[in-house]
C-alpha cells in the first residue's frame, strides 16, 4: 500500500497532537491524538468546517456530560443515557460527522462524575488535536484536489481506454478484465467523490466566480464521460458475448469503440491544452454514432431472441458517443474563452 500524503499528514497531526499536549501539561495526552485522528479531512475547506462544528458539538457534549454526571453520576445507565441524547441533538443540527469524537468526550468528562475542572480539561485536549489536524492539513503539503482530479482524470482513461479496445475483441483474459474492470469502477468512484467535494464547496461560497461555475460544469463532463465509458464495459461483460452476432458484428462493434476512444482522447487533449493551434478541432463524430445504432437495430432479427442483447449493447454505446458530443462542445466553448482572454491581454 502505498504511503498517501493524507496518511502521512494524519501520522504528523498525531504527532504535533501529543508534543502540545505534553507541552501544555496535560494529565493525558491520548484524547488530543485521537481528536487529530478525526479531524484531518480531504481538503481544507472540511478542515476548516470540521473545526467549527466539532467545537460546537464538543462543547454541547462537554456541557451534557458535566450536568449528567453531576445529576445522574457515572453509571453506565446514565453514561449511555447522555450518548443518546448527544446523538440526538447532533442529528438535529446537522453535525452528524462529529458524533464519534463528541461522544468520546462525553464518556471521558462523565468518568469525573460531573467535575467540572475534567470538562474544561478534557474540552481543551480536544480541541488541541483538531487545531493540530488543521495545522497539519494546511502546511504540510496542502491539498489540491482539483489538480489532483485532472491528473485521475487522465489516469482512468488510460485504464477505461484499454478495456474498451480489447472489450469486444475478447483479447484478455478474463480474470485480468474482471480485475481491471473492478478497479476502474473504484477510481471511477474516487472520482466522484471528489467532484462531491468540489460541488459542496461551490455551494457555500455566497457568490461563486463565473470562472468556478464553469470549471464545474467541464468537472461534471470529466466525470459523466468515463461514467458512460464504463456503461459500455458493463453492457459489453453481461449481454455482448451471449448475444448472436456474426463477424461483421464484431467488427462494427469494434471499429465503433476505437473511434470513441481515439474521440474522447482528442478532446482530453484540448482541455490539456496540447493541441497545435490548426489541429484544434477534433474529428467529427457527426452522424457516425447514429448511423452506427442504426446499423445495430437494422441488424437485430426479432425472432432470435438473443440478438436483443446486442441492442442493450449498441445503446450503451450511443450513449457513450452522444456524452462526448457534450464534452467536445464544452471544450471548444473553453478554448475560446481561453483566445478571447488571450486577445485582450495582447491588445
Amino acid at each position: 500500500m502505498a504511503l498517501g500524503a493524507r496518511i502521512f499528514k494524519t501520522g504528523l497531526a498525531v504527532t504535533l497532537a501529543l508534543y502540545l499536549a505534553v507541552m501544555l501539561q496535560f494529565p493525558s495526552a491520548v484524547g488530543a491524538g485521537i481528536a487529530a485522528i478525526f479531524a484531518m479531512q480531504p481538503s481544507i475547506y472540511r478542515s476548516w468546517r470540521y473545526f467549527l462544528d466539532q467545537l460546537t458539538t464538543s462543547t454541547m457534549g462537554a456541557v451534557l456530560a458535566l450536568l449528567g454526571g453531576m445529576l445522574l453520576s457515572n453509571s453506565p445507565i446514565a453514561v449511555g443515557l447522555v450518548c443518546i441524547l448527544v446523538i440526538m441533538i447532533s442529528m438535529k443540527i446537522n453535525r452528524a460527522d462529529t458524533i464519534s469524537l463528541t461522544l468520546v468526550t462525553v464518556i471521558t468528562v462523565m468518568e469525573a462524575s460531573g467535575e467540572w475542572q475534567f470538562a474544561l480539561n478534557r474540552f481543551l485536549l480536544t480541541l488541541t488535536g483538531i487545531v493540530s489536524a488543521f495545522l497539519i492539513n494546511i502546511i504540510v503539503v496542502p491539498p489540491k484536489p482539483r489538480k489532483q482530479y485532472i491528473k485521475q482524470i487522465e489516469n482512468v482513461f488510460s485504464s477505461l481506454s484499454l478495456l474498451l479496445r480489447t472489450a469486444v475483441s475478447h483479447e484478455m483474459k478474463e480474470s485480468v478484465f474482471r480485475d481491471e474492470k473492478n478497479a476502474l469502477h473504484s477510481s471511477i468512484k474516487s472520482l466522484a467523490d471528489k467532484y462531491a467535494l468540489f460541488e459542496e464547496e461551490q455551494k457555500q461560497l455566497k457568490r461563486a466566480k463565473y470562472s468556478q461555475t464553469r470549471q464545474m460544469v467541464v468537472y461534471k463532463n470529466l466525470l459523466a464521460s468515463l461514467q458512460k465509458g464504463y456503461d459500455v464495459l458493463e453492457a459489453v461483460d453481461r449481454h455482448y458475448f451471449q448475444a448472436d452476432r456474426t463477424e461483421h458484428t464484431d467488427a462494427l462493434f469494434d471499429n465503433h469503440l476505437e473511434h470513441l476512444i481515439k474521440y474522447h482522447q482528442h478532446i482530453l487533449l484540448k482541455f490539456e491544452d496540447k493541441l497545435k493551434p490548426n489541429a484544434n478541432e477534433s474529428e467529427p463524430l457527426g452522424e457516425d454514432n447514429d448511423e452506427f445504432l442504426n446499423t445495430a437495430i437494422l441488424g437485430y432479427n426479432a425472432e432470435k431472441i438473443g440478438q436483443l442483447r446486442l441492442y442493450v449493447v449498441a445503446a450503451a454505446i450511443y450513449d457513450y458517443g452522444y456524452q462526448l458530443e457534450r464534452l467536445d462542445k464544452v471544450a471548444d466553448q473553453m478554448n475560446r474563452i481561453a483566445e478571447d482572454k488571450e486577445s485582450v491581454h495582447e491588445a
